[in-house]
């Protein structure tokens, strides 16, 4: 089911579009007819005042025809077109980063009903190397972000910080997959992120149409042990179910993702991320007299397209 937000949204364009129509055919005809009454009974026209008083919509008739189009307007663009996101954690640096807000495509992938969630349109699917909006599906009223890497029958390995993925073969296709392929890593020289004390290296990652960059933290462990365990592969390994997906974070070591919980389901999917429209920067001095969520400043430079 959707977040609260989104029914409290659906909800309220119902509650607002049913008042105005019941006003449109009964409350509206019965001040109209209360009106022909009154100049009846006067014998003469009434004052503008006075007809102005007869006429008179209820405050909530009111506000709900002056709110109407415009929660309806907010409900159709977040639910089918483009829902806003805030980054709430750096498990996606360096492509995205805390105090990134980005716009997630709803219509990439299929068209669900804001509420349910129930499928109202096939679409296309996610591919390799796009950045995803899902419900976490350990508690599916959380959204989580990350990158789509395995697709259903795809077998992902990751081992000593390196992906390796063998692409499903579609009916037809002899060449581009059933081989194990190691995706190439090239070294971007970047000295501006840290995980703890540990400095952090910046890959390019070859996947998807343009490839992305990656953090690796050398020194930090893998957590092999916590991965989730799927009967019949290696520990390290995993074989996407149909209908499922498999998605890491772009911060490798810092990032709690499928090799830790699992598949996604293709009814969990949210959207694509496609955009950042705005990039705040917070203080990370702990002396500064100013709160932790008060923006200090505005990365412009981060504002475009996600790769």
């Amino acid at each position: 089911m959707a977040g609260y937000f989104a029914i409290f949204l659906v909800l309220l364009t119902l509650a607002s579009g049913l008042i105005w129509l019941l006003d449109a055919l009964l409350l509206a005809p019965k001040r109209r007819e209360r009106l022909v009454l009154a100049q009846s009974s006067a014998g003469s026209q009434l004052t503008a005042e006075t007809s102005d008083t007869l006429l008179k919509e209820p405050a909530v008739v009111e506000t709900a025809k002056s709110i109407f189009p415009v929660i309806a307007a907010i409900t159709l663009f977040r639910s089918f077109l483009y829902e806003p996101f805030q980054i709430p954690s750096g498990s996606m640096m360096p492509t995205l980063l805390v105090g990134d807000f980005i716009l997630v495509e709803k219509f990439s992938y299929d068209v669900k009903d804001p509420v349910w969630r129930k499928t109202l349109y096939h679409n296309k699917l996610p591919q390799h190397g796009d950045v995803a909006v899902f419900k976490y599906p350990e508690q599916p009223t959380v959204d989580f972000i990350k990158r789509i890497v395995g697709l259903p029958g795809d077998r992902i390995i990751y081992r000593d910080k390196q992906l390796y993925i063998d692409k499903a073969c579609a009916a037809g296709q002899t060449t581009g997959c059933g081989t194990l392929e190691r995706i190439t890593l090239t070294h971007v020289p970047d000295n501006q992120f840290f995980q703890g004390q540990r400095q952090q290296r910046r890959f390019h990652e070859a996947l998807g149409e343009n490839g992305h960059n990656i953090l690796i933290t050398p020194g930090a462990p893998e957590l092999v042990r916590q991965y989730h365990q799927q009967p019949g592969t290696a520990i390290d390994e995993f074989v996407v179910p149909a209908g499922h997906y498999f998605a890491i974070g772009d911060n490798r070591d810092n990032s709690r993702d499928s090799r830790f919980w699992g598949f996604i389901p293709a009814d969990n999917l949210v959207g694509k991320a496609v955009f950042i429209w705005m990039s705040f920067e917070f203080s990370e001095d702990p002396n500064s007299w100013l709160p932790g969520w008060v923006p200090v400043g505005v990365r412009f430079e981060r504002l475009g397209k996600i790769e």
